[in-house]
């Protein structure tokens, strides 16, 4: 039997949020610095965002690494500070699950125990199981927390799936919502033909996850003929490792795009925006250099805000690229209306005079 989602949360992630995927705050040593953690939380929420992915890429995988062993410790940080901020019941927790199905299945557990309310469930580095065995694999971890889908780009551990799998896939009751990061409009389009082909495509939400497409995806309604019939869909909102940084513009963002195709208007001055966001997002993630370094990108900019005290990567040599560093000034001088500094400027103290304590 499938878990179900809570009835107000379901329609929260269907109207579409903006959810973050949450970095990992580390001190100079290499443990983990639980007041910064802790204060990523509380800019998530305070920016208006509507939950948080944690245990996901941006996260760090190494977390799961038994010498490290952080993945527990932090998905309770995150839903202990969402619940002290009285958020519990009204903001989306997301756990990222990845690995082969026992792994996942345990992962699954954890966080069901822990009160998250989705799993982000990766198919990425599963290269010797069929689609046949992905779908038992999601049908197994459903049983345990509702899914959030996900497609990853090939070029960082992902695979191509076929339509066939995502029809499939849309049909398991547990399955709530899909991010789309393939950064391919072909397979994008793949997942979403798919959904308006399931019985079920009214009960599951689309989100971004193609971090170079991220405007012109929100903006899209997809129309399709289905059994003779018109069907649309739209993708309602993004959990994007993009969206960890500058997270106050994002949710601004968003709500200009559902005023925009309410609207009909300023369709295309967002679509000029989302041409700097894209540029933006390449300075971050490092396209150039097969996103070695997404995640300093991610934390360098979190650096200069003061929310993160360095670039401290859990894998010592993951570091900026050459170049990086000058194109993250770039986008910061060319685009200075996409940050938030000011709202995080006049928050930072509060965010960071909570007290760590052990939970």
């Amino acid at each position: 039997m499938a878990r179900e989602l809570k009835t107000a949360l379901h329609k929260k992630l269907m109207e579409g949020v903006v959810i973050p995927a949450h970095p990992l705050a580390l001190d100079q040593t290499g443990r983990l610095d639980e007041a910064r953690q802790r204060a990523l939380t509380r800019y998530y929420v305070a920016s208006g965002a509507g939950g948080i992915a944690v245990g996901v890429h941006t996260t760090q995988f190494e977390i799961r690494e038994k010498e490290i062993n952080l993945l527990e410790p932090v998905l309770r940080l995150a839903a202990d500070e969402i619940g002290q901020l009285g958020k519990a019941d009204s903001f989306l927790k997301v756990a990222g699950i990845c690995g082969p199905t026992a792994q996942a299945i345990a992962e699954a557990e954890v966080a069901a125990k822990l009160g998250y309310d989705l799993g982000l469930v990766s198919m990425g580095g599963l290269h010797d199981y069929s689609e046949a065995e992905l779908l038992k694999r999601i049908e197994e971890i459903a049983k345990i927390i509702p899914i959030f889908g996900f497609y990853l780009q090939p070029s960082v551990g992902g695979r191509i799936l076929s339509y066939s799998f995502w029809k499939e896939f849309a049909e398991i009751p547990g399955v709530m919502a899909i991010k789309m990061a393939p950064f391919n409009r072909y397979q994008t389009l793949d997942v979403v033909r798919a959904v308006c082909s399931s019985t079920r495509s009214d009960q599951i939400a689309l989100y971004t996850g193609n971090d170079d497409n991220i405007v012109a995806d929100l903006l899209t309604t997809y129309r399709f003929q289905i059994d003779g019939k018109t069907v649309e869909k739209s993708i309602v909102g993004g959990l994007l490792g993009h969206w960890a940084v500058w997270t106050k513009s994002a949710v601004d963002l968003l709500e200009r795009v559902k005023r925009a195709k309410q609207t009909e208007r300023g369709i295309l001055e967002l679509l000029q925006e989302g041409q700097a966001i894209t540029d933006a997002n390449a300075a971050f993630f490092d396209p150039a250099h097969d996103f070695a370094g997404c995640i300093p990108g991610i934390h360098e900019v979190l650096r200069r805000q003061g929310l993160l005290a360095g670039r401290w990567c859990l894998n010592p040599d993951e570091e900026l690229s050459a170049g990086q560093m000058e194109e993250i000034d770039r986008v910061y001088r060319d685009y200075p209306a996409l940050n938030d500094d000011a709202f995080v400027d006049e928050h930072l103290a509060s965010w960071l005079s909570v007290k760590p304590t052990s939970v």
